[in-house]
């Protein structure tokens, strides 16, 4: 590439970075370290292809003041625990809010197919579900108790099982995002099929009533983490396929960051999960009462963290400049 051409694509790019420097206040760290990861990478390519040349001099002054910037910011919090879930976090959700919902519309796409194929299809829900687990379900119902496969193991055991399980299932939704996004969405898919699948499963032995209850217990927070974890692999995969005025390769740094960052973060929430479907689940024939309360409370969490907390932390009383 001509040297007058680098200047002119990016110019606009390091005139924005300038007003950054001067103002510093005006972009979180995660911003500047961005910004210098960028002018890093444009000063790698000038010192290439001109290396005596005014522009790499101007790109290693501005890349030494926005480095300057970071570490002379830079403090060793005691509270960079707390800060991490008030304010990064929340902030890098804002930013993945889209790739979010477009997880949730293809898992309840693929939830509708498995629901409508199990119900027109008497071979698919053995095919999805397997039939070792169909029969099993089937003696439990024919037993008195359609989920008592959530009571068959000790509650130390079943939760260590299932905390991994879903931790697991979370990064693998996330990694599989690096195939452009294809992965993670054909993962996805596979575990909305199955959902869909399992729900009219109990409908078709008019155990629903009874069974979806004690489902959502705990797969009110489970299920929403897995499409979350889904959000953060279409981000990391989105970096790839359009990054922008970045490089390939800076964008796919920065994405896979704020993707990693979102399923760190729902590792709480997994363990959560984990507890209430080893400890809380099996006791099936609770009162209703206490059944609506969990999954409403766990509801509230999942949506007031995740969707309604972001929004207030960037346009809010709590916004965090």
């Amino acid at each position: 590439m001509r040297e007058s051409a680098f200047i002119k694509r990016n110019k606009p790019r390091w005139e924005e970075f300038e007003k950054v420097v001067q103002n510093p206040q005006s972009a979180s760290p995660d911003r500047l370290a961005e910004l210098f990861i960028q002018i890093t990478d444009d000063l790698s390519f000038a010192r290439t292809q001109y290396p005596t040349s005014r522009t790499t001099q101007y790109l290693n002054s501005l890349a030494s003041k926005i480095h300057l910037e970071i570490y002379k910011n830079k403090k060793e919090e005691t509270n960079r625990f707390v800060t991490f879930w008030k304010s990064e976090l929340p902030a890098v959700l804002y930013e993945a809010r889209k790739p979010m919902l477009y997880a949730f519309i293809i898992f309840m796409i693929a939830g509708i197919i498995g629901s409508v194929s199990a119900a027109y299809d008497n071979t698919f829900v053995r095919l999805i579900l397997g039939d070792g687990y169909v029969n099993m379900t089937l003696e439990n119902i024919k037993s008195g108790n359609p989920t008592r496969v959530y009571s068959m193991s000790d509650e130390m055991s079943m939760f260590i099982m299932i905390a991994w399980n879903n931790i697991l299932v979370s990064f693998k939704v996330f990694i599989f995002g690096i195939f452009l996004s294809l992965g993670t969405g054909l993962f996805l898919f596979y575990n909305g099929l199955m959902i869909g699948t399992f729900i009219t499963f109990f409908y078709r032995e008019q155990q629903l009533s009874q069974a979806f209850p004690v489902i959502m217990l705990h797969g009110t927070i489970e299920l929403s983490s897995i499409v979350i974890a889904a959000g953060a692999g279409f981000v990391m995969g989105n970096s790839l396929l359009f990054p922008g005025t970045y490089s390939r390769f800076a964008s796919f740094k920065m994405g896979a960051l704020k993707g990693l960052k979102i399923v760190m973060g729902l590792v709480p929430f997994f363990l959560l999960a984990a507890f209430i479907e080893s400890v809380i689940t099996r006791y099936a024939f609770m009162h209703w009462s206490l059944k609506i309360l969990i999954i409403g409370l766990s509801a509230l969490l999942m949506i007031y963290y995740f969707i309604v907390y972001p929004y207030r932390t960037q346009h809010g009383k709590f916004r965090v400049h």
